[in-house]
């Protein structure tokens, strides 16, 4: 079988709340639609039933009815080119389509109008952004309304996307907003200097009564905090109902990923929801494909390095000076500096992840020594644990 790598983008609502995420199927020359029906298969046990919707793109592959053959889940959706129904394979794609009904996206081209007119319901109508100047898009959107929500793909910039919202789609798709859009700051802001204090306090393994009273000093973290580990991500069998009882249950390296965790939801930059999924995601990704590679001790390093990795862009303050005023791990340090270490492999799969390269994928992952289902397996588990998380 062909080894298929898996890459995301989030879909992106004008809320700046990831909505739902796009898999796409890295299938090479040689694959076909057995094969990502394979590859999805293998995701069954991980698939988060009843979670965020997931768009499946196999990319400029030869879609043909085997597609199929998967046994789709009610939040999954296939996306497809106009191409596709209108071509020789087009009747038993169609028929297929109607017998089993999945929940599509038609990608929207020249041949579009003939294909919505084949009989098979879309719910989503996906636009190439690099394709359309905003007037094409804005006319479009409106003139396909009916069919189906529309959908923005390929979105490179804070601009476009809010351009993009602007034309009436209902959501973007793309990495625009990982890239810090301001002017770095001097320095953090009251709050994010409370949370560095109570993080290092943790760090040093002070008393418990010292970091109750840093907490108070800023009710909203304490609230904050809970909430967190009282959320289905953690996955606790009981309500945590104080600071000295999350002490008692977590201990204190656990505190410290979710007190780190914390300091990300301090930003006050407006794509701060989707920034926080996407540091959660790297995050659970780094500590699931570490598993096995390093000492269990580090797992948590892993986590901190995942969900650090965009702080810049959170806090709106250069990564070197975040980093100088915070008691790092070196290799945590190392990793978030590009300074090698060895967290970096680990930190360059999980952006690697987030690109259009499959290959890259693939080599990167296999310099760990992990395989295509090891891999996958740990991006749905990644996207399900962020997707549970109340921030």
């Amino acid at each position: 079988m062909t080894e298929i790598f898996m890459s995301r983008q989030p879909l992106i609502n004008r809320q700046s709340r990831v909505i739902a995420t796009r898999l796409t199927l890295h299938l090479g020359e040689r694959g076909s639609m057995s094969d990502a029906v394979s590859a999805l298969d293998t995701l069954t046990s991980v698939w988060p039933q009843g979670g965020r919707p997931l768009f499946i793109n196999c990319g400029p592959s030869s879609y043909d009815a085997g597609l199929l053959d998967w046994s789709t889940p009610e939040n999954a959706t296939i996306e497809l080119p106009a191409a596709a129904l209108l071509g020789d394979g087009g009747p038993d794609l169609i028929a297929a389509l109607q017998t089993w009904q999945p929940t599509v996206c038609l990608h929207f081209d020249p041949r579009a109008a003939q294909a919505l007119s084949a009989g098979v319901p879309c719910r989503f109508i996906g636009f190439d952004t690099q394709a359309l100047t905003l007037g094409q898009l804005k006319l479009l959107a409106a003139r396909t309304r009916s069919h189906g929500l529309g959908i923005a793909f390929n979105v490179e910039t804070a601009a476009d996307f809010r351009s993009c919202m602007d034309a009436g789609v209902a959501a973007a798709a793309g990495w625009f907003f990982t890239t810090p859009t301001s002017v770095p700051a001097k320095a953090l802001n009251p709050g994010q200097e409370n949370i560095m204090r109570v993080l290092n306090l943790v760090r040093r393994n002070a008393e418990i009564r010292e970091i109750e009273a840093a907490l108070k000093q800023d009710v909203a973290i304490s609230y904050k905090l809970l909430r967190y580990i009282n959320s289905a991500g953690f996955g606790l069998s009981c309500q945590i109902q104080s600071f000295r009882h999350a002490v008692t249950i977590l201990g204190y390296e656990k505190l410290n990923r979710w007190l780190s965790l914390l300091l990300a939801t301090a930003s006050k930059d407006p794509m701060a929801p989707a920034l926080m999924h996407t540091a959660l995601v790297r995050a659970r990704l780094m500590e699931l494909l570490s598993s096995g590679l390093v000492d269990r001790s580090e797992y948590d390093n892993l986590f901190i390095t995942g969900a650090f990795s965009l702080l810049d862009a959170l806090l709106g303050v250069e990564m070197e000076q975040v980093l100088e005023t915070m008691r790092l791990p070196e290799p945590i340090s190392d990793a978030l500096l590009g300074n090698g270490g060895r967290y970096q492999a680990f930190l360059e799969l999980a952006l690697a992840s987030e690109g259009e390269d499959g290959r890259a994928i693939g080599e990167q992952a296999a310099m760990l020594g992990l395989t295509t289902a090891q891999f996958n397996s740990a991006q749905m588990q990644a996207l399900s644990f962020a997707d549970a998380m109340d921030f």
